[in-house]
């Protein structure tokens, strides 16, 4: 009789603060899905024009130059007990209360403003969203969190949350503004809501102890600026790692960014547009949490690497669906039919990008939060987001700049491949001295 005791090994629960953290991505992953990405784009590229896809990427740009000048003190700021909160609930109530005025009006010009402001409020609350990572898990759990965290986005704000706008839409007619800014509302409601658990469950662990006396603070949080930036470049690894994360989330944020609006300049079905958004949020709710369970065996930057790839194929693939419609007028024989193999060519993007999208992103957040000082993360995080965001500012500026310089929007999804390849080049020549960082335990004080 064999008297073995097996011991079974712990299962992986959530802690109450993880699941209020990931939670919040459920809740701000609507903004993404019916502002950014699907509905709202399309309906102001509609309203604006044919230029209304280059007007569209410079708000974008706008949005996310004004966020990255900020991030760095706002970080340093937030690092101070109490702080870090403050100004995540700040940031919800920007991004909302401007979303909800997009509701508002039928003027291009004013949509865009409440665009550009709702925004800011989204990608600045972002920022202390993903700081507090380091306050609710350890670094031995950070990829499984982050990863679950842009699972639930999924589900919640980009499937649950779209299917109900675009049923309201379908109930009222596409054509009908009014399904619009209902679905504008729902995206307010939503995030707002869905906000509370990591408002009043999340607390600040991790935190710099502010100095006394009036605005003594505010000179320390500039020296805290200055020492972490001085940290950064001297730990060649880390360094690396934003540097090749500048370009590739570059190309990660103009896809998003672009991706309907493109479609909508090159005419293609903004039904069928919608439909492959849908089912990219369908597919990345797996891949998201598969990216995080593989990567434990294959390493995160592996993945990251694989990502990289992913997406420059498909930039490759929406270059060719837009040069084969903008090489035909619409009075050619074979038009219909190359307007049909790009709707499918579109779909087919749309697929690719659920199996990377997710990944890409919790495992840049999470990868970087293991190479930092916890109790400094808003800082550190502030600076990681000012790469990102300034990312942001070039990709859609790139894509507006070359297709308005040659008059055709599939060149600007060429320099977007560019940018993939550049990342996917310092990833591998830098990959020993990333791994080096990562191994020493990254950047200590």
């Amino acid at each position: 009789m064999n008297n073995e005791v097996r011991v079974k090994k712990p299962r992986f629960k959530f802690t109450v603060a993880e699941k209020s953290w990931m939670m919040y991505d459920w809740a701000n992953s609507v903004y993404a899905t019916n502002i950014m990405a699907a509905i709202f784009p399309i309906y102001f590229v509609a309203i604006a024009g044919e230029t209304g896809d280059r007007y569209w990427a410079i708000g974008s740009s706008i949005a996310a130059l004004v966020v990255a000048l900020l991030a760095p003190l706002l970080g340093a700021v937030a690092d101070f007990r109490g702080m870090k909160k403050a100004f995540l609930v700040a940031f919800i109530m920007i991004g909302t209360v401007f979303t909800f005025t997009m509701a508002l009006t039928d003027n291009w010009e004013f949509m865009l403003v409440g665009y550009i402001v709702s925004y800011i409020g989204f990608t600045g609350a972002n920022l202390f969203y993903d700081s507090f990572l380091t306050d609710v898990t350890t670094k031995e759990r950070m990829d499984k969190v982050s990863s679950y965290g842009f699972a639930l986005g999924y589900i919640g704000g980009s499937t649950i949350a779209f299917v109900i706008s675009l049923a309201i839409m379908f109930i009222l007619g596409f054509d009908n503004p009014l399904g619009v800014k209902i679905a504008v509302l729902i995206t307010v409601v939503w995030w707002a809501g869905f906000s509370i658990p990591i408002i009043f469950k999340v607390k600040q662990v991790h935190y710099v102890v502010r100095k006394t006396g009036k605005l003594a603070w505010i000179g320390q949080s500039i020296r805290n600026v200055i020492r972490t930036a001085q940290s950064l470049f001297k730990h060649k690894g880390v360094l690396v790692f934003i540097l090749a994360y500048f370009f590739y989330i570059d190309g990660v944020n103009t896809v998003i960014h672009m991706a309907t609006a493109y479609g909508k300049s090159l005419r293609l079905d903004s039904m069928g547009m919608i439909m492959a958004l849908l089912v990219t949020q369908i597919v990345a709710v797996p891949f998201t949490i598969i990216f995080g369970s593989v990567a434990k065996k294959f390493g995160s930057l592996r993945m990251i690497l694989c990502a990289v790839c992913v997406y420059a194929g498909i930039c490759a693939v929406g270059f060719y669906m837009g040069y084969s419609i903008e090489s035909v007028h619409v009075w050619y024989p074979n038009y219909e039919e190359v307007l049909q193999l790009s709707q499918t060519l579109f779909f087919l993007m749309a697929i690719l990008v659920g199996t990377v999208q997710g990944g890409i992103q919790a495992l840049s957040r999470s990868y970087f939060g293991k190479l930092i000082p916890p109790e400094r993360s808003n800082e550190y995080y502030g600076f990681f987001d000012i790469f990102g965001k300034f990312a942001a500012v070039m990709g859609p500026a790139l894509y507006a700049f070359v297709a308005s310089l040659t008059g055709r929007s599939s060149s600007g999804i060429a320099g977007v491949a560019l940018l993939f390849v550049i990342a996917f080049a310092i990833l591998v020549i830098g990959n020993k001295t990333i791994k080096k960082a990562e191994l020493s335990g990254g950047i200590t004080l």
